[in-house]
């Protein structure tokens, strides 16, 4: 059973935005000032430009594979389903981490106004998500946008009030705890930009999610970086270090200065919001992790349930709320710490990922959206990701280590034994090697994938080319020979001698050259018959020279027909017409591995339907 399509690009804004903006701002501005002093403006400026990085490279990965599961999905066929293993149960655990962080920060907002034990609060809370969340989406996403509307509205309130009143004499000296401070606290913030994972994982619930995904990220990022960076600036330069150090709720603190006992209250309600949005998300997103490998046997089944009357995977749900309850009671320095780690981690294998699939150059592989400066923000995407992780300490390096020890551990004694898949990686190894490693699994689940992604229903013609012959030819070939050879294929089929066929191809081509573009050419015949139609797709590598004046030929459409097809047979040219058009048609052509890469080209091929 399919999960429903019902988010938008506003949903998918609010969901990132919504998600991002919570415990890393109402929270950790006290505890990262600490750390890095008033250059912590600069920490979470660096680490929004080290998210911008994972964010290219998931948007190109989301735009090529919108599927449940995120960069589980992109690691798995990239990296093989080991390291997919790792990636997706490092993700939900991180982002449940995240979620449970957002519900202890609500919990202790919410104490301010009713006085109820913190773990209490936080237990009821994280029960109601998950019943909003079994429910459906489309209601998740309901609520998102007021809770960020409304928390955007608020901050935006904070930040141009505050700007008048802040101290410069609160920023001297700018690195007062030094430089590598700024490098290591931005890795401690790095968790306040986790939500973008959280859209990337529900992708295939999105409408159109090859263009809304990446433009909604970019979106969110930029405006969460921007009021990130001016709220953390406002909260230095009122509070400074005697007061901002040892706050756990900063930007509340920072309200009462220069909005009075009412202004605190309106941030209070802020970071309630805030938390909401960012528990609602979270539970949402870290589902869809377990739904993903239960699908490709890496779980078991039972994961993957779908719920008939709501569509939603219940079980996964349940399950990741029941493990957030747990993390309620972890030690709060040490949930971000290790959140932070596994979030560095899935943006470093999503850059990673990004070089394998692009350097493999398995042709199936359509990104809408394309990182810009490729690979360069790859590589500093994964310097700067691998120096935050070293720079956040030995604790830090060692979760690293467990994380991946514990998915190396699940895959050898679960996944290893029930799944084979095909993944770039190893086509990047055939390339480099020049061995047969791989068949054309990976290439036929992308086809797949594109299908769904462009809303492509396969027609007659699509039917025809998938049954059609095709031959792949190595050596020039002249004319004459060439035409024997597509009637020796055709024969049989068409039920027609093989002169007879050479002899209306011949005629065809005395009257008219077929050729109808460089490189490309259409011979097409009539035949006696009734409902009769057939293709043969040709590649010559070093060419068929048609004629004397046109140049050699590497690419040949054969159409025969009976004239009750004459309809057909006109449709069937303006398909191969109008894919053959596109600028890199050639390419694709002569650079395609196997007949069902040569298939393939025309099969994805742009063209009216």
């Amino acid at each position: 059973m399919k999960l429903k399509k019902e988010l938008t690009l506003l949903d998918v804004f609010c969901i990132a935005t919504g998600a991002m903006i919570s415990s890393g701002l109402f929270i950790l501005p006290g505890l990262a000032h600490a750390q890095a002093g008033p250059a912590v403006v600069f920490s979470y400026f660096l680490a929004g430009l080290l998210a911008l990085m994972g964010m290219l490279s998931q948007a190109e990965l989301v735009s090529a594979m919108p599927k449940t599961g995120g960069t589980y999905f992109y690691v798995t066929r990239s990296m093989g389903p080991a390291a997919g293993t790792i990636d997706g149960l490092i993700t939900w655990f991180s982002l449940s981490l995240k979620t449970a962080f957002a519900l202890v920060g609500m919990a202790a907002f919410t104490r301010m106004f009713i006085a109820v034990e913190i773990h209490i609060i936080a237990v009821i809370l994280c029960s109601v998500f998950v019943l909003i969340n079994i429910i459906g989406i489309k209601e998740v996403g309901r609520v998102q946008r007021f809770l960020v509307f409304g928390l955007l509205f608020i901050l935006g309130f904070y930040i141009v009030r505050g700007v008048p009143v802040v101290n410069v004499d609160n920023f001297k000296p700018f690195f007062s705890k030094g430089i590598a401070s700024v490098f290591s606290t931005a890795g401690f913030v790095f968790i306040s930009f986790g939500g973008l994972l959280k859209v990337a994982s529900v992708a295939e619930e999105v409408r159109n999610p090859e263009r809304t995904i990446p433009v909604g990220m970019i979106l969110s990022l930029f405006v969460v970086t921007v009021f990130y960076t001016l709220v953390v600036f406002v909260t230095s330069g009122v509070l400074g270090a005697t007061e901002l150090d040892h706050s756990l709720t900063p930007i509340s603190d920072g309200a009462r200065v220069f909005l009075g006992k009412n202004g605190g209250i309106l941030l209070n309600i802020a970071a309630i919001l805030a938390f909401v949005s960012t528990a609602n998300a979270g539970i949402m997103a870290a589902s869809r992790y377990p739904t993903a490998l239960a699908n490709d046997g890496l779980l078991p089944e039972f994961f993957g349930k779908i719920n008939n009357r709501f569509k939603t995977p219940h079980i996964a749900i349940i399950f990741t709320g029941i493990s957030i309850g747990i993390a309620l009671f972890f030690d709060l320095s040490t949930l971000v710490k290790m959140a932070s780690t596994v979030l560095i981690c899935t943006f470093l294998f999503s850059c990673l990922a990004v070089i394998i699939m692009r350097e493999s150059r398995v042709q199936n592989y359509h990104p809408i959206f394309k990182s810009p400066m490729y690979p360069w923000v790859q590589i500093l995407g994964i310097i700067g990701c691998g120096l935050l992780i070293f720079e956040m300490g030995k604790e830090s390096l060692i979760a690293f280590g467990v994380f991946i020890l514990g998915g190396l551990f699940i895959y050898w004694f679960y996944g290893r034994i029930r799944v084979t898949r095909e993944y770039a990686l190893l086509h990047l190894i055939e390339r480099i090697t020049a061995k047969e490693l791989t068949t054309y699994t990976l290439e036929t689940e992308l086809k797949e994938i594109i299908r769904e992604r462009d809303d492509i229903t396969k027609d007659r013609f699509d039917d025809i080319i998938e049954k059609c012959v095709v031959l792949d030819i190595g050596e020039e070939m002249e004319l004459v020979d060439f035409f024997k050879s597509v009637s020796d294929a055709l024969s049989k089929r068409v039920k027609v001698k093989t002169s007879n066929l050479f002899q209306l191809i011949s005629e065809r081509e005395r009257a008219t050259s077929t050729v109808i573009a460089p490189g490309i050419a259409i011979p097409h015949i009539i035949i006696d018959g009734k409902e009769l139609f057939d293709v043969v797709l040709v590649r010559c590598k070093k060419g068929i020279k048609f004629s004397e004046s046109a140049s050699k030929v590497h690419s040949v459409f054969v159409l025969i027909g009976s004239k009750d097809e004459r309809n057909f047979h006109l449709r069937a040219l303006s398909a191969i017409a109008q894919v053959s058009q596109d600028s890199n048609f050639m390419k694709k052509w002569m650079s395609a591995k196997n007949e069902k890469a040569l298939k393939d080209v025309v099969l994805l091929g742009k063209r009216m339907r």
